[in-house]
């Protein structure tokens, strides 16, 4: 199953543990220590479940499933040693969707995320064609980029530009390919490409100077950085 799982836990060898048999199923996964930083992870990149552990250092397991149940809908499975009922409770109150407290076996733990994500995927199989990057959507078929819920303007070429290369992730790909793909010429003013990155990493970029989601492979060309989604 091709799926992006983010692991919170604070206990190492457990979270690592966790991930061995996820990537068992063929999950990719990311394993953080606290929810700071999970919050952080994702903002930047495009999970599709979480493995949730509640007692955290700082921002702990619930406020943390608070904080994103506000921004994203994507199934978050809690593992915890607190197993009373109020904290069960709790737990799906506020959005969980699933509870397994420890001592846990890790391959019935696979089983219930690969369920879930499964659950998940069947769920969004109707929706639109959209490309998912950290906070962003790339709507494909309304050629419209949104952020959070917030419409960014982009004039129809930056909009093929951007799609080009988040539609080859990790490739870079040279200023005529780009050309030749957006502008259906294969041979024009190459500088046209460059400014319209320049544009759109005003537009997605934290910090254009420090592109994340862009970069520049010098003597090559440009490429969509494959850890945004």
């Amino acid at each position: 199953m091709r799926a992006k799982v983010l692991i919170i836990e604070d206990e190492r060898e457990i979270g690592e543990l966790i991930a061995v048999y996820l990537k068992k199923e063929g999950i990719e996964t990311v394993l953080i220590e606290t929810g700071e930083e999970g919050l952080e992870a994702i903002e930047r990149g495009n999970f599709d479940l979480v493995v949730l552990d509640i007692n955290l250092p700082g921002i702990d397991g619930f406020e943390f499933l608070q904080l994103i149940r506000k921004k994203r809908d994507l199934p978050v499975v809690i593992v915890s040693a607190r197993d009373t009922d109020e904290d069960m409770v709790l737990g799906l109150g506020i959005g969980a969707d699933d509870f397994v407290t420890k001592p846990f076996s890790p391959k019935v733990l696979a089983a219930r995320v690969r369920a879930h994500l499964r659950r998940f995927f069947n769920s969004h199989k109707d929706t639109k064609n959209v490309l998912h990057f950290g906070p962003f959507a790339l709507d494909i078929d309304g050629n419209i980029l949104d952020k959070k819920g917030k419409r960014i303007p982009l004039p129809p070429k930056e909009f093929e530009v951007l799609r080009t290369l988040i539609e080859n992730p990790g490739k870079a790909i040279t200023p005529e390919k780009i050309y030749d793909r957006v502008w259906g010429q294969q041979y024009g003013d190459l500088a046209t490409v460059a400014i319209h990155i320049q544009r759109l990493r005003k537009k997605i970029e934290d910090d254009p100077a420090k592109p994340y989601y862009i970069e520049t492979i010098h003597g090559v060309g440009d490429r969509f950085k494959p850890e945004a989604f």
